[in-house]
């Protein structure tokens, strides 16, 4: 399949999926994951339609993005961020999904600002909702005080929260950590403060669409398995 196709053929799954949990379409939108393919793809996928891809390594996102200039793509950072990245994202990203420390947020909030002519930044809090120790994010209990530090810095918007859960054999395994997070969403605000769930991949989904997602990331159901890396 092409990735036209295969864009159309995810995009009909989202909104199956809404539909079939009661939901407007429209509420979820789909963001390209496109780490670890070149720009090339991402090139097709935008003559596709396509406007939000994710990228997770600074590095090569940059290398991407300055290859895709004449394109007005909508950037999302979506892996574990370092601080002394911070100032590549705060330039070039609309939005960060993986804030996890009142450190970050500040740093990010510092470069922000820098560029006074840039809309604020819309920011997410990444929540380590299973603890996994290999995975980035917050603990719950963390969560009022790195949100409460995105609010306190005038070039970010607080827009939400993102996890990434447990690997499961089947997509409704992924279903408890998605009403988790959910329930956390709810215990800190609610949709009002935090309207965006950044949550579901390729596998999943269509689960995490029934919980409430806003934000879907899909990868491989788009581009096909990244190519090994070499060297």
């Amino acid at each position: 399949m092409s990735i036209r196709a295969r864009l159309a053929d995810v995009r009909e799954r989202i909104a199956a999926a809404a539909r079939t949990a009661g939901r407007d379409p429209g509420s979820v939108r789909l963001l390209a994951v496109s780490k670890g393919h070149p720009a090339a793809v991402v090139r097709e996928a935008f003559e596709a339609g396509q406007r939000d891809f994710g990228e997770n390594y600074v590095q090569e996102w940059l290398e991407k993005r300055e290859a895709l200039l004449d394109l007005p793509i909508v950037w999302h950072v979506i892996g574990h961020l370092q601080r002394n990245k911070a100032r590549h994202v705060a330039e070039h990203a609309a939005y960060v999904h993986s804030i996890d420390s009142v450190e970050l947020a500040r740093e990010l909030g510092k470069r922000r600002a820098a560029f006074t002519t840039k809309e604020r930044l819309r920011a997410l809090v990444e929540v380590s909702i299973a603890g996994e120790a290999q995975k980035g994010g917050v603990a719950p209990d963390q969560l009022a005080e790195v949100a409460s530090a995105i609010e306190a810095e005038p070039a970010l918007s607080l827009v939400g929260l993102m996890c990434i859960p447990p690997l499961e054999e089947s997509a409704e395994g992924s279903r408890a950590p998605f009403d988790a997070l959910c329930t956390l969403r709810d215990a800190h605000g609610g949709p009002s403060r935090l309207p965006e769930l950044s949550m579901g991949m390729t596998h999943d989904y269509e689960a995490a669409i029934a919980a409430g997602s806003t934000w879907v990331r899909v990868g491989t159901a788009i581009f096909g398995a990244r190519p090994q890396r070499t060297g």
